[in-house]
């Protein structure tokens, strides 16, 4: 039985070898099937009569590379699993692209179709499977063991990657070095310690980031692992274009060269720098020289900053303003121009008054707010509007409560005392006339209010509660 190995979830093997799933015959190149994928658009479209189909087929290995092979009239589709032969030996691959947009990947990588082209032998069996997978499996441990040796060598180069045959008899190791390196003893000792035959392969810095991917700061895959083929020359002057500031830091990609993305935009910058005024001339103004600072090239807006304030913000002048000032200038002509120019963006903003206006018809933002009146109420109630309360320590007793650690034989039975009661700063008028009762009370002048009132005395003895009948103490529930 076949074993084939579809790259998307959605596709599955149907009848006949045929992918399932998603219907296109395993051509989708989309949904990161495999890295450096190519959207075949021509799946399905006949050939014309008496056209035969391209006889080549593009083959994937590990971490994208790819390579051509002449197909023995074997029906092969994308995802197919095939054994090539390499002569010594053999590999086993997977089926990227078919038919004839293999001519034109042929002429894009300038590959000649000729006898030199290897061959697929067929497609890969289970046996052929499970040798390729136990031969990846010893990739991770094999470059490990070669780091040790080159450490111990001290030779200045780093493997960043290890990718075995297909039959596991060779392994061609990937590394990346500043200058040449010797490591004649190095492929000797790797070839007695892992018994295979040992290929070197020097690579850039920007091909080592390709192979073994990552996220970039842009928060995507990298574009050399995705779909970035051919790497362009990047210099600092793609960044001064863009209006970049020149920090090393985030000017450079995985690789430490600069990132690749500074040439997408660079035509566009380069277009629009061209219907900017020049940033080495300066503006003579009436409060004195100013000379550029930065360019806003999508909103035309340029900034500068007066020679005599070198701590001043810089302001804002429109781009037809510039010219217009420059053109005075070499004509010697006076500029009429107000205060508002030199003012910054910040202090734009702030003559700007923005006014307030309840538009939802929204009260105060206290009005959720509870009082401190209503919290007062809640202290003075009695014990018979609450519900049975927990002992909080030592309080001190409030009026009209009972006091639970206070014997009841001390408090005063029976009829309310008609003796003198505490009054505030009520007036005589409103005190009532049992007052009269008591034998020392004096007869005050409701004239004179500075004498003072006899029947406001210090009292002694126990207070007496407010109630005629005192309630007894009321028992803490049980927990």
């Amino acid at each position: 039985m076949v074993k084939r190995d579809m790259g998307c979830s959605s596709c599955s093997s149907g009848s006949n070898g045929v992918p399932a799933g998603c219907k296109s015959n395993g051509s989708c190149g989309t949904c990161g099937c495999d890295k450096m994928s190519v959207f075949d658009w021509l799946t399905g479209i006949p050939l014309p009569a008496g056209q035969k189909a391209f006889d080549m087929v593009e083959v994937r290995f590990k971490n994208g590379r790819k390579s051509y092979y002449r197909n023995s009239q074997l029906d092969l589709y994308v995802g197919d699993v095939v054994v090539i032969d390499l002569n010594p030996g053999h590999d086993v691959g997977i089926v990227s692209l078919t038919g004839e947009l293999v001519k034109i990947q042929l002429k894009r990588k300038d590959v000649k179709d000729n006898y030199e082209i290897k061959k697929i032998i067929r497609k890969a069996n289970e046996e052929d499977i499970s040798k390729w997978q136990a031969a990846r499996a010893q990739e991770n441990t094999t470059m490990m063991g070669a780091r040790e040796i080159a450490k111990q060598l001290n030779l200045q180069m780093k493997i960043s990657d290890v990718e075995f045959q297909g039959d596991g008899t060779k392994a061609v190791f990937y590394y990346t070095a500043e200058d040449r390196v010797d490591f004649r003893e190095l492929i000797r000792k790797l070839a007695e310690r892992f018994k295979v035959k040992i290929e070197m392969k020097q690579i850039g810095y920007r091909a080592e980031a390709g192979r073994l991917g990552g996220i970039g700061s842009c928060g995507r895959e990298l574009c050399c692992s995705t779909w970035l083929t051919d790497f362009r020359a990047v210099s600092t002057s793609a960044a001064r274009y863009q209006q970049l500031s020149l920090n090393p830091g985030k000017l450079a990609g995985q690789c430490g060269k600069l990132k690749c993305c500074l040439n997408y935009e660079l035509d566009q910058y380069v277009e629009a720098v061209k219907d900017l005024p020049p940033t080495h001339v300066k503006l003579r103004l009436p409060k004195g020289t100013a000379y550029h600072f930065k360019t806003d090239i999508f909103k035309k807006i340029v900034y500068y900053i007066l020679e005599n304030e070198p701590g001043s913000a810089p302001f804002a002048l429109t781009t037809d303003m510039v010219f217009d000032i420059i053109e005075k200038n070499k004509k010697g002509q006076a500029l009429d121009i107000g205060e508002e120019i030199y003012l910054s963006d910040k202090e734009k903003e702030k003559e700007v008054e923005v006014g307030f206006a309840q538009v939802v018809g929204q009260d105060s933002l206290t009005r959720f707010d509870k009082s401190k009146k209503a919290k007062s109420n809640n202290k003075n109630r009695g014990p018979q509007n609450r519900g049975p309360q927990s002992p909080k320590g030592d309080r001190k007793p409030q009026e009209g409560k009972p006091q639970e650690n206070k014997p009841q034989g001390n408090k005063p039975q029976g009829n309310k005392p008609q003796g003198p009661k505490p009054q505030g700063n009520k007036s005589q008028e409103n005190k009532p006339q049992n007052v009269q009762a008591n034998p020392n009370a004096g007869n005050p002048n409701p004239n004179n209010p500075n004498q003072a009132n006899p029947n406001k005395k210090k009292f002694n003895g126990p207070r007496p509660n407010k109630g005629q009948n005192p309630k007894p103490p009321q028992s803490n529930p049980a927990p």
